[in-house]
Formats: C-alpha cells, sequence, structure tokens
C-alpha cells in the first residue's frame, strides 16, 4: 500500500502542474479507504514543502448536508492551504492555471493561538479567533470531470487550488457567525446566497470539527494560520472573463476575476 500511496500522490501533484485530469481513483483502485486518502494528501503535502512550499492554513469541505449526501458520507473532508495558492483581494489569475474550476464563498478564521483536539469545541475555536475575513475559496479537481467520491477528494487535498483573501480583518465580539450572510455575485449577477449555519451549523463548529480530525494524524491548528471552515452556498463554476464577488456585510467584500 505505501508504493501505491506514493504512486497516487505523483499522479497527483503531476496532474495539478500541469492542468490535465486523471481517472477517478475509487474506480481504479477500489481497496482505497478515507485513511489511505489522507496519507496521500499528506505525501503530497511533504513532497510540496519538500520542494520549498509553505503550509498556511487548512480548509473544511463538505460541510453542507446537501454534499454529505451526494457522496455518500457523514463527515466533511480537509486539505491543506500553501503560501503559493493565497491570492489578494481584487487580483485576476489565469483560468489556464486550473483544470475545471469553481468557487466558494466562506467566512476565513485567522487563529490567535494554537488549536489541539481531541475535544476542541466552537467556543474553544471562537475564544482561539484573532479575526474573521472574507474569503472566495477557488476549488479544482484533479479527478476528471468532478466523477468525486470521498477518498477522491481527500487524496485531491480537498479540491483546493487558490484562496483569495480580503482586505478586511474583523474581531468577533458582538458578531453572530451562525446567521452571518452572503450574497455571491458572477459579473454582478447575483448567482448564491447564503449563512454562517450551512457550515456544520455554524462556522466555528466546522474548525472544532477540523482540530479533532487533525489529531488523529498527529498535525494541530497553528496561530497565525487562515481556516476555512466551508461554503456558504453551492459552488459555483467559472471561466475566462469571469469576475467574482462576495458580500459578507459587516465583514466586508472579496473580489477575484478570471482571465
Amino acid at each position: 500500500m505505501k508504493i501505491l500511496v506514493e504512486s497516487i500522490a505523483q499522479e497527483l501533484l503531476d496532474a495539478e502542474s500541469h492542468q490535465y485530469s486523471v481517472a477517478s481513483l475509487t474506480q481504479r483502485y477500489p481497496e482505497l479507504n478515507v485513511d489511505d486518502a489522507y496519507r496521500i494528501q499528506l505525501q503530497v503535502i511533504d513532497k510540496k514543502m519538500n520542494e520549498g512550499h509553505e503550509v498556511i492554513g487548512k480548509k473544511v469541505g463538505l460541510t453542507s448536508a446537501a454534499m454529505q449526501q451526494m457522496l455518500g458520507v457523514n463527515e466533511p473532508d480537509y486539505g491543506h492551504l500553501l503560501k503559493n495558492m493565497k491570492i489578494a483581494d481584487g487580483e485576476t489569475v489565469k483560468i489556464t492555471e486550473f483544470i475545471s474550476p469553481k468557487v466558494e464563498a466562506e467566512i476565513g478564521f485567522i487563529l490567535d493561538r494554537d488549536l489541539e483536539g481531541p475535544n476542541v469545541n466552537y467556543l474553544d475555536v471562537l475564544m482561539a479567533t484573532k479575526y474573521v475575513v472574507p474569503t472566495i475559496e477557488i476549488i479544482d479537481s484533479r479527478i476528471t470531470d468532478w466523477k468525486i467520491k470521498l477518498v477522491d477528494t481527500v487524496a485531491d487535498n480537498g479540491s483546493s487550488a487558490r484562496v483569495v483573501v480580503g482586505n478586511k480583518l474583523s474581531t468577533i465580539e458582538g458578531l453572530d457567525l451562525r446567521t452571518q450572510g452572503m450574497v455571491l455575485y458572477k459579473n454582478e449577477e447575483l448567482v448564491a446566497t447564503g449563512s454562517g449555519t450551512a457550515a456544520l451549523g455554524h462556522p466555528a463548529q466546522a474548525v472544532a470539527w477540523l482540530a479533532n480530525k487533525l489529531h488523529e494524524f498527529g498535525i494541530h491548528l497553528k496561530a497565525g494560520e487562515l481556516i476555512l471552515p466551508g461554503a456558504l452556498s453551492s459552488a459555483i463554476a467559472v471561466k475566462a472573463g469571469d469576475t467574482i464577488t462576495a458580500k459578507f456585510g459587516p465583514l466586508g467584500t472579496v473580489s477575484v476575476t478570471f482571465e
């Protein structure tokens, strides 16, 4: 299995580097389980770090009941965020850097101190939060036509690609992140709405789940890291020429353009 994990990790790295997709892992390797998939993901991240890349945070995916039902799972997944994945608010990115990109709006958490499982709850997360920030996650799948199951997306770093980070940093005093609203526009047309409750009922609950899940792999959330707790609406496909803007009311606005 170790040889298979290393082989798949390299296959996914090559696919990402050269913008091509590969056939479903679950169809080719039905024996793979979720633990194997996380080992593949960690192998990919280790290889990238050996190349000089830096982990700046983590992301949670599959936090909505609809997405979990679609993939036949009963828990979220996670991926890593690297420094070269971070994009400033308002920047333009080339669509050719991706295979089949989609966007999701999320309330990002910036931690003030470490969070280590296994018994982290959402209040611990709120107490450890320095700021929240509006973000747009650009997701992409190295699996052909997004024909993914849980093992596929976990191995593929949670289908991560980029994260666009807004400029406004807000403390959480006086905020109810559960009811915090979001409206998402594509080329000035409203395409999605959502609220914090979409992320496991409360975004901080999703971060707590992540801290506890990471404990199984000897990893913890670190002070200063950016944590994405899950999308507040369904993912929206994008193409060249699209401008995406997510508005979070008092938390601010974040946008990105594809060329």
